[in-house]
């Protein structure tokens, strides 16, 4: 061992190597002697006492712990030992089996463990359910299946890495979560879009999960053994089936083995044994469903159409248009839209999809003449694209119809429309905003033929043009019903020219009307109410357009959407004809007149008995998360997992909460880091409330945020999902962690008030001997929030170590810093221990469960010299 400076130190791990190397030499050299029978006893005795000093050095932890210092100081002599190895390996068949050979065996995978040191891990085998990849997955499959696949893989590795998940129970456990979410989900398309998300965009995660290093299993035995015990669960799979009406568990093993997940062997295997199970179990077809086709099979025959209507949109379609306009009438048709839209959203199709409805809109799309029938042609594609835009916008968010790459100065219309009068829930409009106020002349015509013409020329509108302007001739035509002017039978004749052949019309006509409305008081919005029924009642006549009724069905859903909230408020009833189309789904989960502080406990509360997050509490999380803010969330969740004193109950709140935080991990983590551990951590009043089981518990989840937004983080891919979150100002964040780095953060000073060297913590230029930590040595951006939140953390935890008392939060700091070597991915950079002071290592080494050589190697940054010379220097001193 060695007390002394950190060069020294280095020198003992180079010495060590030496040593090593001239000692495996030696080994080779007498190991090749044995052969020659005048020598072989001399041979014998002399690898003996090698092999003998080998094991004594090697047996030692804390030397091997030292080589792997010198290994990365010396690439160059590490070669050197891996060469004598291979010479010892070849020399050692020349023993046969004495116990020489089984030493020297022994010495070789000593030696061969060095470079892999940190990257055992132990899986959980006592555990069967893991409700955190089940919430993950719920999460996703309700509200983001038109996210990218990377990032959820991404999420869901890191997550089977955290809790250390053997890979069959790990597929196993997201099979299980599309199981119950196609049990549970409400009918309609959230049906459709669990179906989809099951059997196209589950199959494709997977496929991507192939590609993560699996150690040395094969991962599609790993995805059979999964299937094998996923067949066990029979009431799960014959509820499935039964929702279903199909044999759930045939289809997606059938798409497993086409994405080349599963042998054919295999998959034949599985389906028998699945059809056999079947046969005992009740018999699902009553006469009534016998003839309804199931949605899994239609999901998956609707993939490949996704793909040719697309082709078919892309063909040069402005001379004759009649072509496109079956197709898109076709789509129209019962539920095939949902389904496609469904299909396309699985598969990551629902972007170009929607940009190619985005370009019908434009009034260059088509370039023959007019013509009575080329008018009315145009006028339903237009139409149709419109509806259809709205219903996309509505179903999967309007991200997926927005697009970075608009030629600057050219918006397209949809989008304009979309982004300023489109109502969406939590948006407010300004009834009076320059975008519901175009060109007057246009406007009185179109009030003009509003009111007059029984019959509208289809030629001469342009229809975007129209869709603009009708909100400034509704108010007029508002205005002059309030005033006496027009009476209600105009009105309806008025409102009957408006849906009678264009839809669209309708709905930006209820866009204005409905950002009016929110702006009157109670006893002013009778007629607006009024008007909005009307143009919700749909006309039945004769001289309606092609393809009314299944565009009639599309703009009532539409209409209801947008009504919903003002409805809400002013507790209205407006009977929309919902002809197949299904209501809001997840509509009002909030009980009325209970404070959300109740509402949040209690659900938490059930959702902990159960065990896991089913996908209505998801809902509920998000819209409180929506009302209350990102730390009142966050806080009061953090109360509760601290009331808990049971340590089965803490862990499993811990795996809920982390699933909970997906909702937004980035802004969540930054709270809790940021506010409320340094809040627990410095407040001695608090202290109490971070005894094991709920402290341990708080630092696991703690890192557990930590290391997720971190790696996420620094690919930027916050998902749609939480793209769609007002962002919070991070004004707040600026205060506690200023930009300027030379002026000392609020955290930073309350760290060096209590030390007698305040000036080097708060000194722009710290030297070399203060808290200097890898990130400043790897150029870590402090301009981000998130490094300057785990930065600050680790100086709060580096002076909570070196304080002279102890308590609760010095054995929290401790579950914390355990956790984060429990969690360590090896080799990974910029892990969140590079924001560590290099102080705080010899200060960690102080606490008997921290005082390894594998934990010192886990929480320096050996890539780095200084890294290596503290941790040779912690290591040489145990």
């Amino acid at each position: 061992s060695c007390h002394g400076k950190a060069e020294e130190c280095i020198s003992l791990c180079r010495a060590l190597l030496s040593a090593l190397t001239w000692l495996l030499r030696c080994a080779a050299f007498y190991a090749e002697k044995v052969k020659e029978p005048l020598e072989q006893a001399a041979a014998e005795n002399q690898l003996k006492m090698c092999l003998e000093r080998l094991e004594k050095v090697l047996s030692s932890t804390k030397n091997r712990a030292l080589i792997h210092i010198a290994k990365l100081e010396e690439t160059s002599s590490w070669s050197t030992v891996e060469q004598s190895l291979v010479k010892l390996g070849e020399s050692l068949n020349n023993l046969g089996t004495s116990p020489l050979r089984s030493q020297a065996d022994n010495c070789v995978s000593l030696i061969k463990s060095i470079p892999t040191m940190l990257s055992v891990h132990s899986e959980q085998l006592n555990k069967t359910g893991f409700p955190t990849v089940h919430a993950v997955v719920l999460l996703e499959g309700t509200m983001n299946l038109t996210g990218e696949t990377q990032p959820l893989v991404e999420q869901l590795m890191m997550v089977k890495r955290m809790q250390r998940i053997p890979s069959p129970l790990f597929v196993l456990e997201i099979w299980k979560a599309c199981f119950v979410g196609l049990i549970e989900c409400p009918e309609g398309t959230e049906e459709l879009k669990w179906t989809a998300f099951t059997f196209l965009k589950m199959p494709q995660v997977l496929v991507k999960l192939k590609k993560y290093p699996q150690g040395d299993k094969d991962f599609t035995e790993d995805v059979n053994c999964a299937f094998e015990f996923l067949l066990k669960l029979t009431p799960l799979l014959d509820k499935a089936d039964q929702r279903c009406n199909c044999n759930c568990m045939s289809l997606l093993l059938q798409e497993c083995s086409k994405q080349g997940l599963l042998s054919e062997a295999n998959k034949t295997n599985l389906i028998d044994k699945r059809t056999a199970d079947k046969e005992n179990s009740p018999c699902l077809k009553s006469a009534e469903n016998a003839n309804i086709q199931p949605n899994p099979g239609l999901i998956l025959r609707a993939e490949p159409t996704v793909t040719n209507i697309l082709k078919t949109m892309d063909a040069d379609h402005s001379k004759s248009p009649e072509g496109l306009l079956g197709v898109l009438g076709h789509m129209l048709s019962g539920k095939s839209l949902d389904l496609l839209l469904a299909a396309a959203a699985a598969t990551g199709k629902l972007k170009s999809f929607a940009r190619k409805f985005v370009k019908l809109e434009t009034p260059k799309a088509f370039v023959s003449p007019p013509s009575a029938k080329s008018g009315s042609v145009r006028a339903l594609l237009f139409d149709i694209s419109f509806l259809m835009l709205c219903h996309v916008a509505q179903t999967y968010g309007s991200e997926v119809i927005l697009s970075d790459s608009n030629p600057p100065g050219e918006v397209p219309f949809f989008e304009t429309w979309m982004l300023t009068c489109m109502p969406e829930e939590g948006k407010i409009l300004n009834p009076d905003h320059p975008c519901f106020r175009p060109d007057s002349t246009n406007v009185e015509s179109l009030v003009a033929l509003l009111n007059n013409s029984s019959e509208m020329k289809l030629v001469q509108m342009k229809w975007h043009e129209v869709c603009l302007s009708i909100s400034a001739a509704i108010l007029e035509i508002l205005n002059a019903w309030e005033n006496g002017v027009l009476t209600f039978e105009s009105i309806q004749k008025i409102t009957d020219n408006i849906k009678g052949k264009v839809c669209s019309m309708a709905v930006c006509a209820v866009a204005w009307l409905v950002a009016h409305v929110r702006m009157l008081g109670l006893d002013e919005r009778e007629k607006s109410l009024q008007m909005i029924r009307q143009l919700a009642t749909p006309l039945y006549g004769e001289n309606t357009l092609q393809f009314y009724n299944e565009r009639v069905v599309i703009m009532s859903s539409i209409l209801e959407h947008m009504c919903a909230d003002v409805l809400q408020q002013t507790a209205t009833q407006i009977k929309f004809p919902s002809t197949g189309m299904d209501t809001i789904p997840y509509w009002n989960l909030l009980p009325p007149k209970k404070p959300i502080k109740e509402v949040l406990t209690s659900v938490f509360t059930k959702v902990l008995e159960k065990g896991w997050v089913d996908s209505r509490s998801i809902h509920i999380f998000d819209t409180l998360l929506h009302m209350g803010g990102v730390y009142w969330f966050c806080n009061n969740l953090v109360k509760e997992l601290l009331k808990e004193t049971r340590k089965e109950h803490t862990l499993r709140a811990v795996e809920l909460l982390y699933a909970i935080f997906c909702l937004d991990m980035q802004l969540l983590t930054l709270t809790l880091l940021g506010h409320i551990l340094p809040n627990l951590l410095t407040d001695s009043s608090k202290w109490h409330t971070l005894m094991d089981p709920p402290g341990k518990a708080l630092a696991k989840l703690s890192v557990w945020c930590a290391l997720s937004s971190y790696s996420s983080h620094n690919k930027a891919q916050a998902s749609a999902r939480q793209k769609k979150r007002h962002r919070e100002d991070i004004e707040d964040y600026i205060s506690l962690f200023p930009l300027d780095d030379t002026q000392p953060s609020k955290l930073m000073r309350l760290l060096s008030s209590n030390e007698e060297d305040s000036n080097i913590l708060s000194s722009p230029n710290r030297s070399m001997s203060s808290s200097l930590s890898a990130s400043q040595l790897h150029t870590v951006s402090m301009r981000d929030p998130l490094n300057r939140v785990l930065a600050n953390l680790f100086l709060l935890i580096s002076s909570i170590l070196g304080a002279k008392t102890a308590g609760t939060h010095t054995q929290f700091v401790q579950w914390f810093m355990e956790e984060c070597v429990e969690c360590l991915e090896q080799g990974s950079r910029g892990s969140i221990l590079q924001f560590m002071p290099f102080t705080m290592v010899s200060e960690l080494v102080k606490v008997s469960t921290m005082s390894s050589p594998k934990i010192v190697l886990a929480i320096t940054d050996l890539s780095l010299p200084l890294g290596r010379r503290v941790a040779a220097k912690a290591i040489a001193a145990l």
